[in-house]
């Protein structure tokens, strides 16, 4: 089971706790986790933005609890908040809603929410301690009604209950969870691979990016040899070889160069194109790719980085993305370009949305992404599948 060391957050399961104001979100988490992770007030709306805490927990491993605002809260303020909560409720692998009082339509509703989602949803009555038999009794039943599911009830006071909300937690974590390899069954033990990575002005000092560290890492599970050098260095690394890499990973933004240069018998595929697969839909992705056939200088690109980096010189999502397309379209094509969360609701204004590797995101929140694009009927690829698409080399690589 992964450590958090081990572990980006990234890739960790994340549990969203939702309910009313003053639902007893904090005072569980504090009482589950036998730490102080969340201020707890008798104040209605104490907990404001949502709160993340990276965890490892013993059972689960890995995790990051989510402390969200009520999703009833009111006023200008509290419209915000419950936006909040509901991006949150997107990076949510399994959501833990408590039922505080007699109540329950709106906790029912997002019960609903999650379930379209295909999130495991566990039901909670909170605050047994302070409730009648009777209260408890009209709430489980309202609950088995309509959801057909047994609630648990908890109080945050006892803590065999608490135990066992951990138990019963353990239960709803998808049983695929953490199976996903970033190179699926392009490799296995024994087989060569070699990464090339550009260390240029975007690569971080003294350090690789994520997506190399992870695929690296995943390789190096798989038991695969692994050997690695820079764009310029590419040709004499090839001959040091005694016999050609199986598969050859690049960054994707020298594509076209690697792709000249490899053997015939290599396979080739970008960092980007893996976590493609690994964080999104490649089909949709690949699919999606097409619409740059029918944009033209009156059309409207959409780029969303997961990152909130500060641009640098020949930025691969803010330069030579944008380049690359005008030179295929025209300069005259619109193209808006967002980052970290800020990703728009309404996307009927795009004729294409392409999205990064995502590294900095877990695979439910850029689904969440996609499933938006597709209800609006928006095209979504990724930087690694457009630029592939970009050089005519898009049937020629491998995922």
């Amino acid at each position: 089971m992964p450590t958090l060391n081990e572990t980006p957050r990234s890739d960790r399961l994340h549990i969203g706790f939702f309910g009313k104001r003053n639902s007893g979100k904090s005072t569980l988490i504090n009482a589950f986790t036998k730490q102080q992770i969340s201020i707890v007030s008798n104040i209605a709306g104490t907990t404001t933005d949502p709160v993340f805490k990276s965890m490892e927990i013993a059972g689960i491993g890995a995790c990051v609890l989510i402390d969200t605002a009520g999703f009833d809260d009111i006023g200008e303020l509290g419209k915000i908040r419950v936006e909040k909560t509901k991006k949150a409720a997107e990076r949510t692998d399994v959501a833990v809603i408590l039922f505080s009082d007699t109540d329950i339509k709106k906790e029912l509703e997002w019960f609903e929410y999650f379930k379209k989602k295909e999130t495991p949803v566990l039901s909670v009555i909170s605050k047994s301690d302070i409730m009648s038999d009777d209260e408890i009794s009209q709430i489980k039943s309202g609950i088995l009604k309509a959801t057909k599911e047994e609630p648990l009830v908890v109080s945050a006071q006892n803590e065999s209950i608490t135990e066992k909300f951990k138990d019963t937690l353990i239960r709803h974590i998808p049983e695929d969870f953490g199976n996903r390899s970033i190179t699926g069954d392009l490799v296995c033990d024994g087989d060569l691979v070699l990464l090339v990575m550009p260390q240029d002005i975007q690569a971080p000092k003294g350090r690789l990016i994520l997506p190399q560290v992870q695929t690296m890492r995943d390789l190096l599970d798989k038991k695969c040899l692994v050997m690695s050098c820079t764009t310029d260095k590419l040709e004499e690394t090839l001959k040091a070889l005694a016999y050609s890499p199986k598969l050859i990973i690049t960054d994707s933004q020298v594509f076209k160069t690697v792709y000249d240069k490899k053997p015939k018998e290599s396979m080739l595929t970008s960092f980007s194109t893996l976590f493609a697969g690994y964080k999104g839909d490649l089909k949709y992705y690949i699919k999606s790719a097409e619409a740059v056939n029918t944009l033209t200088e009156k059309s409207k690109v959409l780029i969303a980085e997961a990152c909130t980096h500060a641009p640098l010189a020949e930025d691969i999502g803010r330069e030579k993305i944008p380049r690359m397309l005008r030179k295929k379209v025209g300069e005259g094509l619109t193209i808006d370009i967002v980052s970290g969360p800020d990703f728009p609701e309404d996307l009927s204004g795009y004729d294409l949305v392409i999205q990064c590797g995502a590294c900095m995101f877990n695979r439910k929140y850029v689904m969440s992404r996609i499933e938006k694009a597709k209800s609006q009927g928006v095209p979504m690829s990724n930087y690694g599948v457009i630029i592939a698409y970009l050089n005519d080399i898009l049937d020629k690589i491998s995922y």
